[in-house]
Protein backbone atom coordinates (compact mmCIF):
# COMPACT_ATOMS: atom_id res chain seq x y z
CA UNK A 1 0.00 0.00 0.00
CA UNK A 2 1.29 3.49 -0.74
CA UNK A 3 1.52 6.08 1.55
CA UNK A 4 -1.43 8.18 2.92
CA UNK A 5 -1.91 12.09 3.35
CA UNK A 6 -1.01 12.85 7.34
CA UNK A 7 0.27 9.01 7.28
CA UNK A 8 4.56 8.10 8.83
CA UNK A 9 6.42 7.07 6.57
CA UNK A 10 9.76 5.21 6.47
CA UNK A 11 11.31 3.58 9.78
CA UNK A 12 14.79 2.73 11.43
CA UNK A 13 16.75 -0.01 8.92
CA UNK A 14 19.82 -0.74 7.70
CA UNK A 15 20.70 -2.40 4.55
CA UNK A 16 20.67 -5.88 4.76
CA UNK A 17 24.15 -7.66 3.99
CA UNK A 18 22.87 -8.63 0.60
CA UNK A 19 21.56 -5.24 -0.65
CA UNK A 20 22.99 -3.27 -2.74
CA UNK A 21 24.54 0.22 -3.34
CA UNK A 22 23.89 2.76 -5.50
CA UNK A 23 25.23 6.21 -5.63
CA UNK A 24 23.05 7.64 -8.35
CA UNK A 25 19.99 7.01 -9.83
CA UNK A 26 21.19 5.78 -13.38
CA UNK A 27 22.50 3.29 -11.06
CA UNK A 28 19.57 2.24 -8.90
CA UNK A 29 18.00 2.26 -12.16
CA UNK A 30 20.52 -0.23 -14.10
CA UNK A 31 20.10 -2.27 -11.39
CA UNK A 32 16.57 -2.52 -10.93
CA UNK A 33 16.63 -3.07 -14.98
CA UNK A 34 19.07 -5.90 -14.36
CA UNK A 35 17.16 -7.60 -11.63
CA UNK A 36 13.94 -7.64 -13.97
CA UNK A 37 15.52 -8.54 -17.28
CA UNK A 38 16.73 -11.76 -14.91
CA UNK A 39 13.21 -12.16 -13.89
CA UNK A 40 14.41 -12.02 -10.10
CA UNK A 41 13.12 -9.74 -7.17
CA UNK A 42 14.72 -6.16 -6.96
CA UNK A 43 17.25 -6.01 -4.52
CA UNK A 44 17.59 -3.62 -1.64
CA UNK A 45 18.86 -0.59 -2.90
CA UNK A 46 21.13 1.83 -0.73
CA UNK A 47 21.34 4.83 -1.75
CA UNK A 48 24.23 7.39 -1.19
CA UNK A 49 23.16 9.74 -4.15
CA UNK A 50 21.06 10.87 -6.71
CA UNK A 51 17.69 12.55 -6.83
CA UNK A 52 15.69 10.03 -5.05
CA UNK A 53 18.23 9.78 -2.13
CA UNK A 54 17.74 13.76 -1.87
CA UNK A 55 14.00 13.41 -1.91
CA UNK A 56 14.20 10.95 0.48
CA UNK A 57 16.36 13.25 2.95
CA UNK A 58 20.20 12.24 1.70
CA UNK A 59 22.05 15.87 1.65
CA UNK A 60 25.80 16.83 1.30
CA UNK A 61 27.94 13.74 0.48
CA UNK A 62 26.74 10.50 1.00
CA UNK A 63 28.08 7.85 3.28
CA UNK A 64 28.04 4.38 2.47
CA UNK A 65 28.96 3.25 6.12
CA UNK A 66 25.67 4.90 7.51
CA UNK A 67 23.76 2.63 5.47
CA UNK A 68 24.80 -0.11 8.18
CA UNK A 69 24.35 2.50 10.90
CA UNK A 70 21.79 2.53 13.13
CA UNK A 71 20.74 6.04 12.17
CA UNK A 72 19.96 4.32 8.48
CA UNK A 73 16.10 4.77 7.37
CA UNK A 74 14.20 2.55 5.23
CA UNK A 75 11.87 3.58 3.04
CA UNK A 76 9.17 1.44 -0.07
CA UNK A 77 9.20 3.22 -2.68
CA UNK A 78 7.38 2.98 -5.90
CA UNK A 79 9.01 2.07 -9.57
CA UNK A 80 8.30 3.69 -12.71
CA UNK A 81 7.43 1.61 -15.67
CA UNK A 82 7.57 3.68 -19.29
CA UNK A 83 7.32 2.37 -23.12
CA UNK A 84 9.75 4.40 -25.08
CA UNK A 85 7.92 4.02 -28.51
CA UNK A 86 6.69 0.54 -27.35
CA UNK A 87 9.85 -0.80 -25.69
CA UNK A 88 9.54 -1.14 -22.30
CA UNK A 89 11.70 0.27 -19.48
CA UNK A 90 11.87 1.46 -15.99
CA UNK A 91 13.18 4.14 -13.86
CA UNK A 92 13.80 5.53 -10.02
CA UNK A 93 13.70 9.21 -9.98
CA UNK A 94 11.55 10.79 -13.24
CA UNK A 95 11.08 10.47 -16.87
CA UNK A 96 11.79 14.10 -18.91
CA UNK A 97 11.31 13.97 -22.63
CA UNK A 98 11.87 17.12 -24.59
CA UNK A 99 12.62 19.02 -27.88
CA UNK A 100 15.78 20.80 -28.46
CA UNK A 101 14.41 24.04 -27.48
CA UNK A 102 12.75 22.86 -24.72
CA UNK A 103 9.77 24.42 -25.62
CA UNK A 104 8.06 20.71 -26.07
CA UNK A 105 8.41 18.96 -22.65
CA UNK A 106 7.04 16.37 -20.73
CA UNK A 107 8.47 16.02 -17.19
CA UNK A 108 6.98 12.82 -15.15
CA UNK A 109 8.46 12.90 -11.15
CA UNK A 110 8.74 9.76 -8.69
CA UNK A 111 11.47 12.32 -6.98
CA UNK A 112 11.46 15.95 -6.06
CA UNK A 113 14.29 17.10 -7.76
CA UNK A 114 16.12 16.85 -11.38
CA UNK A 115 19.47 18.16 -10.38
CA UNK A 116 19.12 21.54 -8.84
CA UNK A 117 15.77 21.61 -10.25
CA UNK A 118 12.93 21.31 -8.17
CA UNK A 119 10.38 19.96 -10.71
CA UNK A 120 8.32 17.86 -8.85
CA UNK A 121 7.49 20.34 -5.26
CA UNK A 122 4.43 17.72 -4.62
CA UNK A 123 5.55 14.83 -5.64
CA UNK A 124 5.99 12.00 -3.29
CA UNK A 125 8.11 8.26 -4.29
CA UNK A 126 5.31 6.04 -2.66
CA UNK A 127 1.69 7.77 -3.19
CA UNK A 128 1.05 5.79 -5.99
CA UNK A 129 0.86 8.39 -8.38
CA UNK A 130 3.73 10.68 -11.02
CA UNK A 131 3.66 14.28 -11.14
CA UNK A 132 3.78 15.77 -14.48
CA UNK A 133 3.65 18.69 -16.11
CA UNK A 134 2.93 18.46 -20.12
CA UNK A 135 4.50 21.78 -21.54
CA UNK A 136 4.01 23.83 -24.92
CA UNK A 137 6.25 26.91 -24.21
CA UNK A 138 7.53 29.82 -26.77
CA UNK A 139 11.18 30.65 -26.41
CA UNK A 140 10.73 33.52 -24.26
CA UNK A 141 8.33 30.89 -21.50
CA UNK A 142 11.31 28.55 -21.42
CA UNK A 143 13.70 31.08 -20.31
CA UNK A 144 11.15 32.44 -17.60
CA UNK A 145 10.26 28.89 -16.15
CA UNK A 146 13.64 27.88 -16.15
CA UNK A 147 14.60 30.72 -13.73
CA UNK A 148 12.12 29.27 -11.62
CA UNK A 149 12.85 25.54 -11.52
CA UNK A 150 15.53 25.66 -8.70
CA UNK A 151 12.47 26.81 -6.28
CA UNK A 152 9.58 25.22 -8.30
CA UNK A 153 8.05 28.41 -8.66
CA UNK A 154 7.41 27.67 -12.20
CA UNK A 155 4.22 25.96 -11.17
CA UNK A 156 1.44 27.32 -12.21
CA UNK A 157 1.99 28.34 -15.70
CA UNK A 158 -0.66 28.56 -18.49
CA UNK A 159 0.79 26.57 -20.77
CA UNK A 160 2.26 23.66 -18.55
CA UNK A 161 -0.87 20.94 -17.40
CA UNK A 162 -0.02 19.72 -14.50
CA UNK A 163 -1.78 15.81 -13.60
CA UNK A 164 -1.06 13.67 -10.39
CA UNK A 165 -1.41 10.36 -12.04
CA UNK A 166 -0.99 6.50 -11.88
CA UNK A 167 -0.16 6.17 -15.70
CA UNK A 168 -0.62 8.65 -18.81
CA UNK A 169 -0.23 8.18 -22.75
CA UNK A 170 1.54 11.06 -24.51
CA UNK A 171 2.40 11.86 -28.12
CA UNK A 172 4.24 14.20 -30.24
CA UNK A 173 4.38 16.03 -33.01
CA UNK A 174 7.69 15.67 -34.11
CA UNK A 175 10.34 12.83 -31.95
CA UNK A 176 11.57 14.17 -28.56
CA UNK A 177 15.10 13.27 -26.55
CA UNK A 178 13.86 10.89 -23.72
CA UNK A 179 15.96 11.04 -20.46
CA UNK A 180 15.11 8.64 -17.62
CA UNK A 181 17.11 9.05 -14.19
CA UNK A 182 19.37 11.68 -15.95
CA UNK A 183 20.58 9.24 -19.13
CA UNK A 184 19.20 9.65 -21.87
CA UNK A 185 18.11 6.51 -23.88
CA UNK A 186 17.08 8.07 -27.32
CA UNK A 187 14.20 9.61 -29.33
CA UNK A 188 10.39 8.56 -29.17
CA UNK A 189 7.14 9.74 -30.33
CA UNK A 190 5.24 8.43 -28.04
CA UNK A 191 5.29 7.29 -24.22
CA UNK A 192 2.97 5.16 -22.20
CA UNK A 193 4.09 6.02 -18.20
CA UNK A 194 2.93 3.80 -15.51
CA UNK A 195 3.80 2.98 -11.63
CA UNK A 196 5.03 -0.04 -9.41
CA UNK A 197 3.13 0.47 -6.39
CA UNK A 198 5.66 -0.02 -3.43
CA UNK A 199 8.07 -2.23 -5.65
CA UNK A 200 11.74 -1.20 -4.38
CA UNK A 201 13.08 -0.89 -0.74
CA UNK A 202 15.59 1.34 -0.65
CA UNK A 203 17.98 2.27 2.84
CA UNK A 204 19.65 6.15 2.82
Amino acid sequence: MGIGKGQQWGRLGSLPADGVVAASDAEARRLVEQSRARGEPFPVLGLTGGDLWRTLGGSGVGNPERLHSEDAMTFQVDVGEVLVDGRPLLFVAHVIAHSWAWRRTLVAMNAQWRGGWDLGPRSHPNDGLLDTCNARLTFTDVWKVRARLPTGTHLPHPRIKERRVASLQVEFDRPVVVELDGVAVGKASALALGLEPDALTVVV
